[in-house]
């Protein structure tokens, strides 16, 4: 074979190459492989898997704003309360100023109110045994606690099972859409390519995004309220042990008097 034949042929099939290659730009084009028009043209389980999704990152992220502030006002409330209750001031004075603001009570406030009504209540019958009047108090201390415990979890379950299941949900939702593409492809005449099998595929692989994009942000809120709360939860604590001890060694000195 000459040398003009190899260049020709060459040549040939160099411009087949090219006229290929342009038909595939033809075929998947910038508009066709857009993030919206994939999502309008998934099938119907893997859209409503998206919009499964987008309801669940929606209600997330209305959840982390609202817990983020309340938990802020929440420590900022404790630390005044404990500044004040420290300050060496009344007890009687601290439970008639927080305890009629119920705009600025905090879970330590409400647990040193509900600890204190109960002290007074007891005193003022004139309870004789000192342990049983301790006891009665600390409990009330107690049942405050599990009610300020219960509203600082509140929604925070909510953004675990966000965390844990979105990324199984998003895989399902590509799992089916890799499927139905795979299926189209099988009873089709044309031939298997890339072009042909990109557009389900990308359009499958963008439930797993969106998975993705759900769980981060409630696990990372998650993680991040939890330290907060038991933080929280640990000074609350803390503070009932210490007014226990308080009332304690006031009844023995009432008791000496």
């Amino acid at each position: 074979m000459s040398e003009d034949n190899i260049t020709t042929q060459t040549l040939e099939s160099g411009t087949q190459v090219a006229e290929n290659l342009q038909a595939t730009a033809h075929t998947v084009t910038p508009d066709s492989m857009s993030i919206l028009s994939l999502m309008a043209e998934a099938s119907l389980t893997v859209q409503l898997v998206m919009l499964l999704l987008f309801l669940a990152s929606l209600v997330s992220w209305s959840i982390i704003f609202s817990k983020f502030q309340s938990l802020r006002r929440e420590r900022r409330l404790t630390n005044e309360f404990e500044e004040e209750f420290w300050a060496g001031g009344s007890m009687q004075s601290l439970y008639n100023d927080w305890g009629a603001q119920t705009d600025k009570a905090s879970g330590m406030s409400e647990i040193f109110v509900a600890g204190y009504r109960e002290y007074q209540r007891l005193s003022e019958r004139g309870y004789a045994n000192n342990n049983d009047l301790l006891d009665a108090v600390e409990r009330a201390m107690r049942v405050e606690l599990s009610r300020e415990i219960d509203h600082l979890e509140s929604q925070i379950p909510f953004l675990a099972t966000v965390g844990s299941t979105s990324p199984y949900v998003g895989l399902f939702g590509t799992v089916w859409g890799i499927m139905n593409s795979f299926r189209a492809l099988g009873v089709s005449t044309q031939q298997a390519t890339v072009a042909s099998v990109a557009p389900g595929i990308a359009e499958a692989l963008i439930a797993t995004a969106m998975g993705l994009f759900a769980a981060i942000p409630a696990v990372i809120a998650y993680n991040r309220f939890s330290y907060h709360v038991e933080k929280l939860v640990a000074q609350y604590e803390i503070f009932m042990e210490e007014f226990v001890s308080i009332v304690n060694r006031q009844l023995k000195i009432e008791e000496k008097a």
